[in-house]
């Protein structure tokens, strides 16, 4: 088999994000010991493991957003599950150092039609990004907003700072580690979501923290 320079560094991008989930799951093993000092030198290398996973598989996706348009598998799903999901994953993440909360509207639809798995990948990275700079609370809610399905994840952090914020309004990508490859890729999967006519937006604002925003038609 005789690889193109993009489809090999493609490949070594995936080998690397499955090398490094068994490593995420490996330090996942190591028990707590209720000592701060084995503890959190532990958590915070889990957390930043799973993180750069996270970063794989979305650079993996942006460059095949590079070739082609995302088309994302819409099917009919339960955003109470969805949330309750994404819950459990930050409590896991958080290890008892965060409050985690679900707040879902009352006029929260019992089905909406998204994409799960790339919808799912969105919040973690945002979920991600509260874990590292949340004081006490991250917040994960769902709502509608303007007749679209509204799922948020807000917590009480300092919040974003005014450059993340100007990139996402002028819908131009902000070119840095970290958050700005986790927002171009949550806005794409945003974009890939259409309905009547409507697009899916990616929302971001500070109120008493960074509150993420995924609206979906």
């Amino acid at each position: 088999m005789k690889f193109e320079g993009s489809d090999f560094y493609a490949a070594l991008i995936h080998e690397l994000k499955n090398n490094l989930g068994l490593l995420s799951m490996t330090i996942d093993s190591i028990p707590t010991q209720g000592d701060p000092t084995h503890d959190e030198p532990i958590d915070s290398a889990r957390l930043q493991c799973q993180e750069v996973v996270d970063r794989l598989q979305q650079a993996l996706l942006i460059y095949k957003a590079s070739n082609q348009p995302i088309r994302p598998n819409i099917d009919a799903y339960s955003p109470y599950d969805l949330l309750n999901m994404i819950k459990e994953r930050a409590v896991s993440l958080s290890r008892g150092r965060l409050q985690i909360q679900v707040d879902i509207a009352l006029d929260t639809p019992e089905i909406w039609f998204f994409d799960r798995d790339l919808i799912e990948m969105a919040l973690i990275n945002a979920v991600h990004n509260s874990l590292s700079y949340a004081r006490a609370c991250i917040v994960i809610k769902a709502k509608l907003i303007e007749g679209c399905l509204a799922l948020i994840v807000r917590d009480d952090s300092a919040g974003y700072p005014e450059h993340i914020l100007a990139s996402v309004e002028t819908n131009v990508p902000y070119r840095a580690s970290g958050t700005g490859l986790g927002l171009q890729f949550s806005r794409l999967i945003a974009q890939s979501h259409q309905n009547l006519g409507r697009t899916g937006e990616l929302r971001l604002h500070n109120d008493a923290g960074a509150v993420f925003c995924l609206l979906l038609p």
